[in-house]
């Protein structure tokens, strides 16, 4: 079946292949300054299988004028938020690099019964590792660097200046988390990472084990820290295998007080348990920010962000 084209739900979310009838639904989180275009080519490999939704990030692309939420906290509460409609029907979630650690506090967020079966995270250390946000001490330059992007936008200063601002944006809010021990997730698990990864090995992957009580894997694949881009799939065949072995067990019972992840897709989700320290009017102010702030004239600065975001987001 031929995929259909690409569309955005709400503000924060792309479908970049929809397909006509309901598969497992991938929802993938974008690396640090990265955005949803950078899963398109996953998308289609994963084509029919999987349908990929993939998280659109605030300031950067299409989202260039929409504020980033203040802190971890807040930005897993938006997600949490943003994702609850679309739950329905067998999902998993794919993270890498700083999205593996969105990825992971997502899911951990979800109430039992509506968290993804399956939860990837590539190219990102556990997140007890993440002290004061930051597992290791790297900074934008450095990071658009070791992602081998550096000289893509050495030409064009006001393209590095984009790049550089949306790393550092993403680095700003990584810098406000902080992990806070709690019962492993229910959902099977799986580490990956580059085998030419500069920044960590498959020994630093170990004790992602003891955040989940479901099944675990650890897979090296060829690669570099980057392993899906606008450029290349990424680990399409991993993905692949893993959706279609299915459950290694039968699902955790549903409190029949809350909503079935097969249930109404309309039913909130009750966001009173999330460990968020802010005051909820910011969130509040912020979401009605994102939804507000359309732009029908894009400038010559947009379309460099947008540039940015689609063949050179790291």
């Amino acid at each position: 079946m031929t995929p259909g084209r690409p569309r955005v739900e709400g503000d924060w979310l792309l479908v970049p292949a929809p397909q006509p009838h309901r598969p497992f639904r991938l929802f993938c989180f974008p690396h640090a300054g990265g955005d949803a275009t950078a899963y398109a080519p996953l998308a289609h490999a994963l084509a029919p299988l999987a349908e990929v939704w993939a998280l659109r990030m605030p300031a950067r692309g299409g989202r260039g004028r929409h504020p980033m939420p203040a802190t971890f906290d807040q930005l897993v509460r938006t997600v949490v938020a943003e994702l609850g409609p679309h739950l329905d029907g067998p999902f998993g979630f794919y993270g890498q690099s700083l999205g593996a650690l969105l990825a992971f506090e997502t899911a951990r967020a979800l109430p039992p019964g509506r968290r993804p079966r399956l939860l990837v995270t590539a190219s990102a250390q556990p997140p007890s590792a993440w002290i004061g946000g930051r597992p290791q001490h790297r900074d934008a330059e450095e990071l658009l660097r070791l992602a081998g992007m550096g000289e893509l936008v050495s030409a064009d200063p006001e393209l590095r200046e984009i790049a550089l601002h949306a790393i550092q944006t993403d680095l700003d809010v990584r810098h406000t988390y902080r992990y806070r021990p709690a019962p492993p997730i229910e959902s099977d698990l799986h580490a990956v990472v580059g085998d030419a990864d500069p920044m960590l090995g498959a020994g630093l992957l170990d004790d992602w084990a003891q955040h989940t009580s479901g099944t675990f894997g650890l897979t090296v694949v060829p690669g570099g820290h980057l392993l899906a881009t606008v450029e290349q799939r990424g680990p399409a065949e991993l993905l692949t295998s893993l959706i279609t072995r299915g459950p290694a067990r039968p699902p955790e019972p549903v409190d029949p007080r809350g909503p079935a992840r097969g249930g109404d897709p309309t039913c909130p989700i009750d966001l009173d348990h999330l460990h968020d320290l802010d005051r909820l009017h910011d969130l509040d102010r912020t979401d009605r920010l994102n939804r507000t702030d359309r732009l029908d004239q894009p400038d010559l600065r947009r379309q460099k962000e947008q540039q940015w975001s689609a063949p050179r987001s790291i």
